[in-house]
């Protein structure tokens, strides 16, 4: 049975603001196995992350991020008086750590003109102890990424269910898919956003390669629970 890895979905927001610098330091050194974030690029093309395309639910600002350049941006706060991190300062947070990382490009509702590059080259400036896994709702986005560098993790996410997931994942050249709920199949998959205990044993049980939670503290003690069983 593969044990299935657990990954703070944007860190640990039920103790901390959510994609906050403070919530992936404290994953970093509390146990988590691998940390999720989101990307979007600021007017001024920066990497920042954020989940929403917008401001107002995670900040004290209100708009589009692609509205605003970065210094601009950094004006405004999270919930804990940090400003919207930069993904620089998040790489150099988790940069030489066992955990693993998974990136995912949030350009399913807007289209980021560039991102792909822009983030590829900045990764490789760091050193990671695991290859990040980089993941989109947008299929383009992902092809994008392939045709700069065909040498990394690319994984599909997806809400509704895939027809024939390994001939998918095959035929796009894709690492594995992230689907919200478990597609019966061979094919490597990490689920999201898993909060119910309940559901993260049926998880464990299939051995899934990961699921993404908000409270990777719970699932860590459920996880070590079931495989004491």
């Amino acid at each position: 049975m593969n044990q299935t890895i657990i990954f703070a979905h944007r860190g640990l927001p039920v103790k901390f603001a959510e994609n906050s610098l403070e919530g992936f330091r404290y994953a970093s050194t509390h146990g988590a196995e691998g940390v999720e974030f989101d990307v979007h690029l600021t007017k001024d093309k920066v990497p920042v992350v954020m989940h929403d395309e917008t401001l107002d639910r995670t900040t004290n600002g209100t708009g589009y991020i692609k509205d605003y350049t970065l210094g601009e941006i950094r004006k405004f706060h999270l919930k804990n008086g940090e400003p919207v991190p930069m993904l620089r300062e998040l790489f150099e947070v988790l940069q030489g750590k066992d955990l693993y990382i998974n990136l995912e490009f949030k350009t399913n509702k807007i289209r980021d003109e560039g991102i792909e590059a822009i983030v590829l080259a900045l990764a490789k400036e760091y050193h990671f102890v695991h290859p990040i896994i980089f993941s989109s709702f947008n299929y383009q986005t992902l092809k994008n990424c392939q045709r700069i560098d065909p040498h990394q993790q690319y994984c599909f996410l997806t809400k509704k269910p895939i027809l024939w997931p390994e001939r998918f994942v095959k035929k796009n050249h894709f690492a594995a898919i992230h689907p919200h709920w478990y597609e019966p199949s061979k094919v490597t998959q990490r689920i999201w956003t898993i909060d119910n205990p309940r559901l993260a044993k049926r998880y464990f049980k299939l051995g899934v390669a990961g699921i993404f939670t908000n409270n990777f503290e719970l699932m860590n003690e459920i996880k070590k629970s079931f495989l004491a069983d």
